[in-house]
């Protein structure tokens, strides 16, 4: 076996929450380039079936799934439905989330907090307990990686919404606390901390408050904005057996803006 054969994902499955764009669309394209089958789990039918046929194409099986993740008796049954169905699952990638509003904290309603936690935190509760259960469960070990936020070590600048900062940081201790509860299962539990991205979410950003992404931009001591591909081999790492001694990790990749 040669280094690189630990970073094959060959007959494992993944399952990734918000994985037909942006950020969840390459890592899941980089893991079946790994050798992983795919289920890819969405709202939008057009991206969702478009990035089932790219992952096809690199001779992977991959399974379409249509849910809305911020619905949590959606997310529940969604989560039910792919253990039965499409089990079992290797890899989990809790991806789906966003700020999606930008409300200062005094005029936040309490109905849209709890609707944005329930995007950003509770469906990674929901997706944990159901799928990684099952690898509990399956006794075979198992990944799960989640997506935090740089903006779980630092505020966003120019920048409301802070419902996005709690349920981001919150993730991490989640990581952390699951990760020291299913090690002896061998269930690894690890999360990344993206900082700026020019995906989708930011592209619109980018027409609704320019200044706040140009502001951004210039903060970063790399230079600009990460690609949506740059994530896709870290995501493999955690993924693979290169890691296995690794969890509980919450893993920063910014072009170094947190460290300014």
């Amino acid at each position: 076996m040669t280094i690189l054969d630990r970073f094959r994902l060959d007959g494992k499955r993944l399952f990734i929450t918000g994985g037909s764009r942006g950020l969840g669309r390459e890592m899941a394209l980089t893991i079946a380039d790994a050798g992983a089958d795919v289920v890819l789990c969405g709202r939008d039918e057009e991206s969702l079936n478009k990035t089932a046929d790219d992952i096809r194409a690199l001779g992977r099986e991959c399974v379409p799934v249509q849910a809305d993740m911020n619905d949590m008796a959606a997310c529940e049954a969604t989560c039910e439905r792919v253990v039965a169905d499409h089990g079992p699952i290797d890899i989990l990638i809790n991806n789906v989330g966003g700020r999606r509003e930008n409300i200062p904290t005094e005029e936040m309603p309490l109905e849209k907090w709890r609707e944005l936690m329930d995007l950003n935190l509770t469906s990674v509760f929901v997706c944990t307990k159901i799928i990684g259960g099952s690898m509990i469960k399956r006794g075979s070990g198992g990944r799960i990686i989640n997506i935090s936020s740089i903006n779980a070590l630092v505020a966003g600048r120019m920048i409301k919404g802070r419902h996005y900062e709690t349920a981001k940081a919150a993730i991490v201790q989640f990581t952390r606390a699951t990760a020291v509860d299913w090690a002896p299962h061998k269930i690894t539990v690890n999360a990344i901390l993206p900082g700026g991205f020019f995906t989708e979410p930011n592209q619109r950003w980018a027409k609704i408050h320019p200044e706040v992404v140009e502001n951004f931009r210039k903060q970063v001591p790399d230079g600009d904005y990460g690609q949506p591909e740059d994530l896709g081999p870290l995501a493999v790492y955690l993924a693979c057996d290169a890691s296995r001694y690794m969890t509980g990790a919450a893993l920063v990749i910014d072009g170094g803006y947190t460290l300014v």
